[in-house]
């Protein structure tokens, strides 16, 4: 592996932020890293200091952290504050996650750009193996890796494994909305693309991680390292409390990015997949105990897809009138 430029054995990092004076960001801008990590944070006081911890145990050492304050509340910031110039730290009113990973897009330095959750974490060679990935298939635009699902006391609940490295990507985002492992946490993509295709949709409540895949396998490719590197927090009850913000939103993400399939998949593929889609929200609002909302689902999916999905969905509509576990 190539050994990291001279002047950048560790994490590049000044303190910067939105109204640093032109010499001060003249300074800061003096070195270029391969990697910028960026880290949205918003009250996170209580985990940000993991996330940050398992950047700056990597072992591939040329990179910058930059890590968005989006309004905290709580103690974020005097937590960042200990860091010093170990990262750049970029403070703003609180605009939201796309927003907060938008503006470290465009504070960004490196060549690829690494994102980071606040409460999730890197294991030490995540990067590394990344950038190996990258060198050996250079037209490969993003990438992630496989991922462990985690309790918040760190206990391994699941392994979350890629689904779309082999076939097209684009396609296997539209069925399986999960298919890029390890998600906003994982994902490594090269800055130029995000000049090519836009930032996170801050329209989007949720998923806007999803839509940003979609719109970037429609313009490069996708590869994912088969080692679980990065480590994502499940919290009891997260997917009840925002499983109706979840389902509008990826009823948003499945319509407004239909146009970035092929022509051919704009019809009955579509269609195949918005109603799996409908179909898995269907099983959870019936697990949430409610029924009819979860048949209204399954009614809208028959309508979308009465052939590819029909007999699925009377099974799973079967079950639930019989009170089945499903």
């Amino acid at each position: 592996m190539e050994a990291a430029k001279p002047g950048i054995g560790r994490a590049h990092s000044r303190s910067y932020r939105a109204d640093a004076t032109t010499s001060r960001l003249r300074h800061w801008r003096m070195n270029t890293p391969h990697i910028s990590v960026v880290i949205p944070a918003y009250n996170a006081a209580w985990c940000v200091a993991r996330a940050i911890d398992s950047v700056l145990s990597q072992t591939w050492h040329d990179y910058e952290v930059i890590v968005i304050n989006d309004g905290s509340t709580d103690d974020t910031a005097a937590v960042l504050s200990g860091y010093r110039d170990r990262i750049n730290v970029l403070t703003q009113k609180n605009a939201g996650l796309s927003a907060a990973r938008n503006a470290g897009i465009a504070a960004a330095r490196g060549e690829w750009i690494a994102f980071l959750d606040a409460d999730d974490w890197w294991l030490p060679a995540k990067l590394d193996a990344q950038v190996e990935l990258v060198r050996t298939c250079p037209n490969i635009g993003f990438c992630s890796t496989a991922a462990l699902i985690v309790s918040p006391e760190g206990k391994t609940l699941e392994r979350w494994d890629d689904a779309g490295a082999e076939g097209e990507i684009l396609r296997n985002i539209f069925v399986t909305n999960a298919t890029v492992a390890g998600s906003g946490s994982a994902v490594m993509a090269r800055r130029s693309l995000f000049d090519q295709i836009g930032g996170f949709d801050t329209a989007l409540r949720s998923l806007e991680d999803i839509d940003m895949w979609m719109r970037l396998a429609a313009v490069t490719r996708y590869a994912c390292v088969r080692e679980a590197m990065t480590c994502i927090v499940r919290s009891p009850g997260s997917m009840s409390r925002n499983r109706e913000v979840m389902r509008s939103s990826a009823v948003n993400v499945m319509t407004k990015n239909r146009d970035l399939l092929g022509a051919r998949d704009r019809g009955a593929f579509w269609r195949m997949a918005m109603a799996g889609v409908l179909a898995d929200y269907a099983k959870w609002r019936y697990r949430d105990g409610e029924r009819a909302a979860a048949l209204f689902d399954l009614a809208e999916a028959f309508a979308l897809a009465p052939v590819s999905r029909g007999r699925l969905l009377v099974s799973l509509a079967l079950a639930m009138l019989g009170g089945r576990k499903v």
